[in-house]
């Protein structure tokens, strides 16, 4: 995961190309401030989302002259808007080339609509786009004929605005993807199946509660574990990962020690709760969860596989009252199940990420799968 300009984590094209295959929604829009990877991006989706070439539009910049638009895949170049230093700057000092976009771009669009491919892509929509209407109309046609992944300006201007809120469109903010989302990685087992030590014992030559903290590296806002072992203390501490260290007995007392530590004086959106002994969950399932939850931000998300379903588990803010008052002993599934409507499974990339570990040789299965 790369981080923008703005420093905020840029989601792995697999995994947003991951959760739109399960969304719903027919196109994807990807938009985000200067410097934010919103092109770059889109190149590295495009394979993804369709394993033909994908038509479309390219508009480039020329620093100090103006902007061109490219046909793809024919190559054909039109200026389309001239650069005016008379413009208050610094972004918008463009001015559109009279019926560019009306002849070179509804050309563009039209071969889009005509090809086989069921995708197109526009590289990108603002606010020269935005003054012509016959473009406009066309985008808009194209919209309703195939799957259109498109990047848009971050600018408030109403046909940008209106195309942002179509139903039929997932956005993706590259400035804030993932919304503000907490991870409790819940350590505080004594694994007395395993003998004890089990969040240390070596996986692949590397502790295995290592692998969680890899796969939760990036993404979320805060991040804390919860456990009672002082040699899980040190190492979070060594690799400068919070840690709360107490010596409750109950695993209704991780969930809310954790949930207190990460919302004391932060406001989250939610919650991850991530089994520190379940160490094969890859990080491209940890962001395909996080676009998940800031898309529904009222459903509960969690991993699966087949019928088969696991954690780790993201609740909304909306439940962290419930989470706080959770029957003695029992963990976030009394929660799901006082609200199944609000449950979402994401499925695993393989069955081998659901799996936990609770003797020596579910250890040495796990080493077999590495």
């Amino acid at each position: 995961m790369q981080p923008t300009a703005n420093n905020a984590p840029r989601p792995a094209a697999a995994s947003i190309a991951r959760f739109l295959a399960i969304s719903g929604k027919r196109h994807l829009f990807l938009t985000g401030g200067r410097g934010a990877g919103k092109t770059t991006l889109l190149k590295e989706l495009l394979p993804l989302l369709c394993p033909a070439p994908v038509p479309g539009i390219c508009t480039r910049a020329v620093r100090g002259e103006g902007v061109d638009l490219v046909e793809v895949p024919s190559g054909r170049i039109t200026r389309v808007g001239v650069f005016d230093p008379a413009l208050p700057g610094p972004e918008n000092r463009m001015r559109p080339v009279p019926g560019a976009f009306a002849k070179a771009g509804v050309r563009a669009l039209d071969a889009c609509m005509e090809s086989p491919c069921p995708w197109a892509f526009v590289d990108e929509v603002g606010y020269l786009e935005s003054q012509d209407t016959a473009y406009q109309n066309a985008l808009l046609r194209l919209l309703e004929q195939k799957r259109v992944a498109a990047v848009l300006r971050s600018q408030d201007l109403p046909f940008l605005n209106a195309l942002k809120a179509r139903p039929d469109a997932w956005v993706v903010d590259l400035d804030r993807p993932f919304g503000k989302i907490g991870c409790v990685i819940m350590a505080s087992g004594l694994g007395r199946r395993f003998g004890g030590g089990k969040l240390l014992a070596s996986l692949g030559g590397r502790p295995l509660i290592d692998r969680v903290l890899d796969a939760t590296e990036q993404g979320f806002s805060r991040r804390v574990v919860v456990t009672r072992d002082a040699g899980v203390e040190a190492l979070c501490l060594a690799r400068g990962v919070p840690c709360l260290r107490h010596d409750l007995p109950l695993r209704s007392d991780t969930v809310r020690l954790g949930l207190d530590a990460l919302t004391g004086e932060v406001s989250l959106d939610a919650c991850v709760f991530f089994p520190g002994d379940q160490p094969l969950v890859s990080s491209e399932t940890v962001q395909t969860l996080l676009l998940a939850a800031a898309h529904t931000p009222t459903a509960i998300w969690r991993l699966g596989y087949g019928q088969q379903a696991g954690a780790p588990v993201c609740f909304p803010r909306a439940l962290f009252k419930e989470l706080r008052a959770l029957p003695a002993g029992r963990g976030g599934g009394a929660v799901m199940a006082a609200h199944p409507e609000l449950v979402r499974v994401l499925p695993a990339l393989s069955p081998a990420e659901l799996r936990d570990v609770d003797t020596p040789a579910d250890l040495a299965e796990l080493e077999a799968l590495l």
